[in-house]
């Protein structure tokens, strides 16, 4: 399967062939250099393009965007778990006893990159409410652009699980790709990164450093402008989740 966008046409045979949407992929020629990632999925439903419309939008207030970054995360949720294991299990009916299949006990762990990514986190949990939850903090130097970990949290049975790793932007690439490093050095096999919209810089990035992960995006970009920001983009997701925009970083590793 090539890298494609999904209408939610994986699901509907109709529209499965609506490929390489020009809205999602930007111009043509970014378009063309993903035609034939399979890693890669571009989740281009009507209802996510509108979506993207508000949370892009400067005049949106914090509690809207917030509100809109996690229903486009269930949205795209929805196609990123297509693919999740199951086992089968018996239910009893009011009627009969039956088999069913069931995700239950071997659910993917969820892991938003701090600080944005607790945005995605809400509406991963409104999909899979017993999926457990780690934390991933990187924090990106102001100057160098460079990420750093500095604070991991996870259940000790990670390296069992499928990892949905998610954070909202995908810029340069860096922080995400730590992130899975991060993952790997903890033994997860099966990653799937989740974010909302990217540059075609980043997703290059991502799917050159790891052979094996797969990513999710709702949009690819133009690219980034000299600060290292997604353009169009939607501005810093964190100081718009958080209401912090024009807030310096305090700490020490600022």
């Amino acid at each position: 399967m090539n890298a494609q966008t999904l209408p939610f046409s994986c699901f509907d045979s109709a529209k499965s062939n609506t490929l390489f949407s020009e809205e999602a992929y930007g111009s043509k020629e970014k378009r063309m250099d993903f035609a034939s990632e399979e890693r890669l999925t571009v989740v281009d439903h009507p209802l996510i393009k509108h979506k993207l419309s508000v949370i892009r939008n400067e005049d949106t207030p914090d509690y809207l965007f917030r509100q809109t970054v996690r229903e486009i995360t269930l949205l795209e949720g929805y196609a990123a778990t297509q693919d999740l294991a199951t086992r089968s299990v018996e239910v009893k009916t009011p009627i009969a006893t039956c088999e069913c299949e069931s995700i239950r006990g071997i659910e993917p762990v969820v892991v938003p990159i701090l600080r944005a990514g607790l945005g995605m986190l809400d509406g991963m949990l409104d999909l899979i409410p017993t999926a457990p939850v780690a934390h991933l903090g990187m924090y990106r130097d102001e100057i160098t652009h460079e990420p750093h970990e500095y604070y991991a949290k996870m259940p000790d049975y990670i390296a069992e699980r499928s990892v949905l790793l998610v954070d909202p932007m995908l810029a340069t690439g860096g922080s995400l790709c730590a992130a899975i490093d991060a993952l790997r050095k903890r033994g997860v096999k099966e990653i799937s990164a989740c974010v909302i919209v990217a540059s075609p810089e980043g997703v290059q990035a991502v799917l050159e450093h790891d052979p094996s992960v797969r990513l999710f995006t709702c949009a690819i970009d133009e690219g980034l402008n000299e600060d290292a920001y997604i353009v169009p983009g939607l501005g810093d997701a964190g100081d718009r989740i958080f209401r912090t925009e024009g807030t310096p970083v305090q700490s020490e590793l600022a």
